[in-house]
């Protein structure tokens, strides 16, 4: 399995967000594959309680679209662990109470000991994270679900990046292929090139981004 097609109103609102929250910024970046990227975004701005208000919504709402069925949410350490609980406390909001539990790096060796903290591991498992670079947060991720009898059915992430992994095909379809479970994404590069596309302010950077895509992007399936 692969990526799910985003919805496009949902991508939309969410890359305004990101950028009007400064989230996702445009520029020069170097990128952890060491490419030099025209557009950056770092989950890690969403630094305040309002800005994780709407971005739990986001990620609840693009779920929610996928259709999938699910039982509970697990945030890998370090991002995934306040995004998990954002996207718990908007369903929460909505009248659902969804557990969530999240990983450390390191196991505890007193009080509750062990890697996971939160609800106990069990049933249909939605990995929660912000992006999919080279995949082995999730390789973790989805080992340790397997490990404790809890059964991982998608990862859900901000954006899909639609780069190259280590082959032909992008990092996100490689992630969906080896573990047999779908990659649920709010926007894609393509609702980015689209949504530029549609700015005056903004226009300007297209071409680096097309170049960039041209360039570094996955082979069309």
């Amino acid at each position: 399995m692969t990526a799910t097609a985003s919805d496009s109103t949902i991508a939309h609102e969410f890359v305004q967000f990101a950028v009007e929250a400064g989230v996702l910024r445009f520029g020069e970046f170097r990128t952890k594959a060491g490419r030099l990227s025209p557009y950056f975004f770092n989950s890690g701005l969403f630094d305040d309680g309002a800005k994780l208000l709407r971005l739990g919504e986001f990620y609840a709402r693009r779920l929610v679209a996928s259709g999938l069925e699910f039982d509970m949410l697990f945030g890998p350490a370090y991002k995934g662990i306040t995004l998990a609980a954002a996207v718990a406390m908007e369903f929460g909001r909505r009248g659902r109470a969804v557990p969530f539990a999240f990983n450390r790096k390191e196991a505890k060796d007193h009080g509750e000991g062990g890697v996971v903290v939160g609800a106990p591991l069990r049933g249909r498992t939605v990995i929660v994270d912000d992006v999919i670079t080279d995949g082995a947060s999730k390789r973790e991720s989805v080992e340790l679900l397997r490990r404790e009898q809890a059964e991982p059915v998608a990862v859900l992430i901000a954006l899909d990046r639609m780069e190259r992994g280590g082959g032909t095909a992008s990092a996100v379809e490689e992630v969906g292929t080896t573990y047999g479970i779908p990659v649920i994404a709010i926007a894609t590069l393509d609702d980015l090139m689209r949504f530029i596309a549609g700015r005056a302010d903004l226009e300007r950077w297209r071409p680096a981004v097309s170049a960039y895509r041209a360039e570094y992007g996955a082979r069309a399936a």
